[in-house]
């Protein structure tokens, strides 16, 4: 039983869960451990395919597309890593945060950390003890402002204050008549706050022991390698996919006071998947109503919502459509117009 301080809470307005039939929650929150091992094995061939080849070719032609493609996979990667912060990568806890960390160390990103602030982006969506507010809020802002973001980003200016925020735990402005700074940790079950502080240094060994062991492998060729084909790819074309998915889930909702409304599912191409949305995270709307649902149940769980009408009227639109909504002009903010 997870205590408090450590719940995914799901989105309730609008009880959504009592269109469900019986029982059909139970078995959508089921884990299938071969799933989640085959989505891993799957990201992490496809991951070490564009690196190998550009290795050892190392020439432009090869290497500049390398970059684009070895972001991508590390967004995989990163997506696996979330739905281990959700517990939902492996039955068994130990090897769920085993694997859940060891992605984040290798991505980053340390998954526990993640964790303590991912839940209040879950537990007060929109709101304003929702840390990731910064990344999606306010929008429409207009054309340039987003290209200035994404510029700044794949120009590996922002990379910085992604690790920062992380590691640093910035406080978020705690609601009500309290005031004053929130720091996420203060928010969390002390078990996952000390695992958030511990987690860290899992980041640090992680790319400290990789470079090392390249080092002593294959010397400073090894290390070059590295440091443009995993390095370079996190802090700059990882940054601008993180950011547009962040846009694409919750930017510019037509209102917040809805789980219909203030995130948004995608129906996608083959493409989407790969450069924006993998392992179903295109079906966002779902994963808020109910963030016990491992991602490859989501789809049956859209199919199960569309079918009991449960979806219309909702935000399930194709990117190009959120795309043109992004890029609009300011507005007035959503369910104030």
């Amino acid at each position: 039983m997870d205590a408090v301080g450590e719940v995914f809470r799901d989105d309730v307005r609008g009880r959504v869960g009592d269109a469900l039939p019986p029982g059909a929650l139970a078995q959508l929150t089921r884990l299938d451990d071969r799933q989640s091992w085959r989505a891993l094995a799957i990201t992490l061939l496809s991951t070490a395919m564009p690196l190998a080849l550009a290795a050892w070719f190392w020439s432009p032609w090869w290497v500049l597309p390398a970059i684009v493609l070895v972001a991508t996979r590390q967004h995989a990667l990163f997506v696996l890593a979330h739905e281990a912060a959700h517990h939902r990568l492996f039955a068994r806890r130990g090897l769920n945060e085993f694997v859940g960390r060891a992605i984040g160390g290798v991505t980053g990103i340390p998954m526990c950390a993640y964790r303590v602030v991912h839940r209040l982006h879950h537990n007060d969506l929109h709101g304003p003890s929702d840390p990731d507010m910064a990344l999606h809020g306010s929008y429409p802002r207009g054309r340039a402002y987003l290209l200035r973001k994404l510029a700044g980003d794949v120009a590996g200016l922002t990379a910085w204050k992604t690790w920062r925020y992380f590691f640093g735990l910035p406080g978020v402005r705690q609601p009500g008549p309290a005031g004053g700074p929130l720091r996420p940790l203060d928010d969390t079950a002390p078990a996952l706050r000390r695992a958030a502080l511990h987690d860290r240094w899992t980041v640090v060994a992680c790319q400290m022991l990789i470079p090392l062991g390249l080092a002593l492998v294959g010397g400073g060729d090894a290390l070059l390698r590295y440091a443009v084909l995993w390095l370079l790819p996190m802090a700059t074309v990882l940054q601008v996919l993180l950011r547009l998915r962040a846009i694409a889930e919750h930017g510019a909702p037509r209102r917040t006071d809805s789980p219909l409304l203030a995130a948004r599912t995608h129906e996608v191409t083959a493409l989407g998947r790969l450069f924006l949305f993998p392992h179903n995270v295109h079906h966002h709307i779902e994963h808020h109503l109910f963030p016990a649902v491992p991602q490859y149940h989501l789809p049956a769980l859209h199919a199960l919502l569309v079918g009991r009408g449960v979806l219309e009227g909702a935000e399930v639109r194709r990117f190009g459509e959120t795309w043109r909504r992004i890029f609009a002009p300011r507005s007035p903010a959503p369910g104030k117009a």
